[in-house]
């Protein structure tokens, strides 16, 4: 596999766990939430500095993957405005209670941050077409975003689908990394030896 193809998927995959762990954070920071207290505050700074590194390894993955693979740029621009939308979501989320504007159990704001991010997750359709395991896991990740929703429904604030698709985004980076690994789809890279097929002419045989 190609190294910086790589080290962009496997910072990308972290970045989703740290995501999945702000969400579970947020979880607790609401449950225990008294205002001016220590252990709030604490909470607080935990799901920050979650969000941040998440934020970073996810960019620094990104870029990675996309200095490193050949066109696609349906792909690295969508992952790329993902990042940003989903750093928002989580800062909307966490300073909730401090902006009005904002409604974390509005089920239209569920749908439509599942609808992008399932969008994004199938521009990676793009890495190689017409491959079934690909298309398999693509359709497996998208069906858990959608699923994130439905949280929104029973009651559960926005930080669900957060948590959700953190979960899915990481099974998918996972599954390209093991894919390509295991040779099952091939993604032509920057600095990559071009394939070349070889011919032969009957006109010069001797």
């Amino acid at each position: 596999m190609h190294e910086r193809l790589n080290k962009g998927l496997k910072n990308c995959l972290i970045a989703n766990i740290m995501f999945f762990a702000f969400g579970l954070i947020c979880f607790v920071y609401y449950k225990t939430y008294v205002n001016g207290s220590v252990l709030s505050k604490i909470i607080e700074v935990l799901a920050y500095s979650c969000e941040i590194c998440g934020f970073m390894l996810f960019l620094w993955g990104d870029w990675l993957i996309s200095t490193a693979i050949r066109f696609r740029n349906i792909l690295k621009a969508s992952l790329t405005a993902y990042i940003f939308l989903e750093a928002l979501m989580m800062i909307f989320e966490l300073n909730s209670n401090k902006l009005d504007f904002y409604e974390p159990y509005s089920l239209l704001l569920a749908i439509v941050h599942s609808v992008i991010s399932g969008l994004t997750c199938l521009t990676f359709l793009q890495l190689e077409t017409d491959k079934k395991p690909l298309e398999r896991m693509v359709l497996v990740c998208i069906a858990m975003m959608f699923a994130g929703m439905f949280g929104n429904i029973i009651g559960i604030r926005i930080y669900f689908s957060i948590i959700v698709n953190a979960v899915a985004f990481a099974v998918l980076f996972y599954s390209v990394r093991r894919l390509i690994a295991r040779e099952e789809i091939e993604v032509d890279c920057h600095g990559d030896k071009a394939r070349v097929a070889e011919f032969k002419s009957t006109f010069v045989d001797d």
